[in-house]
């Protein structure tokens, strides 16, 4: 197949096969077990399997959505901007609840994981299934972990997530949007940024808000940290 016709393809089925998931989770009243992106991904790897692509080939060719990644990353400081007096009203706690909830989901995942499986790899790469995918992929690998492992815990703790939270949330009479939005991009990251901006712009503000921060807090805080809670664990295992 000629190399710009493939290109056209591959962008063309990745660009429609996400809308077609849009349009289903739409119409099946925005259920998290329907969400696009969970859709997509695994219509594209048997669409990918079908047509005997490899996952380096597939990626070259819609290097142009990735692309775009670096824009779409970067408005999300616009609402953030609208939203800016509320957040330095709330910088104080909201920082302190973020490092906290960081930390916390970073150290509970690496010693049950270490405690139940043993797996010391797993344990490595459960350690950044709480940020974004391009951030746990690198702190994955730099501390001995999966990379693809880790890309594929984040895409599980988002849909658990954004399926899990709203309903959580309701329990606890969690109606603040601000708060609400805070909650879903610590523990769901982009999964939850995209499932607040369905709700409201200042939920989806404070969403992509605690996302960043806490990518940011668990890519400096966590790897000097994670040998300490396992230690325990490879003492016992000899």
């Amino acid at each position: 197949m000629i190399a710009s016709i493939q290109t056209l393809l591959a962008i063309s089925l990745t660009v429609g096969i996400y809308l077609a998931a849009e349009q289903l989770y739409i119409k099946a009243g925005r259920n998290a077990l329907l969400h696009p992106v969970i859709i997509s991904i695994f219509s594209l790897m048997g669409l990918i399997t079908v047509f005997g692509w490899g996952y380096p080939q597939y990626q070259n060719d819609t290097r142009f959505i990735h692309f775009l990644l670096g824009p779409a990353t970067v408005a999300l400081a616009v609402p953030l901007h609208e939203n800016m007096a509320l957040i330095r009203k709330m910088a104080v706690p909201l920082l302190l609840a973020c490092l906290s909830g960081a930390l916390v989901a970073s150290a509970s995942a690496v010693m049950l994981s270490a405690w139940i499986t043993g797996d010391e790899v797993l344990s490595l790469s459960m350690s950044a299934k709480s940020i974004t995918t391009p951030i746990a992929i690198g702190m994955a690998d730099s501390l001995g972990g999966s990379g693809s492992l880790a890309a594929g815990l984040v895409l599980l703790a988002g849909s658990i997530g954004t399926l899990i939270l709203p309903t959580l949330m309701r329990l606890c009479r969690l109606h603040d949007h601000a708060l609400y939005g805070f909650v879903l991009g610590v523990t769901a990251h982009g999964f939850g940024t995209a499932q607040a901006f369905e709700k409201s712009i200042t939920c989806g503000a404070f969403a992509g808000l605690a996302m960043s921060l806490t990518g940011v807090f668990t890519a400096f805080l966590v790897p000097p940290l994670v040998p300490f809670w396992l230690q325990p664990f490879w003492l016992l295992g000899g």
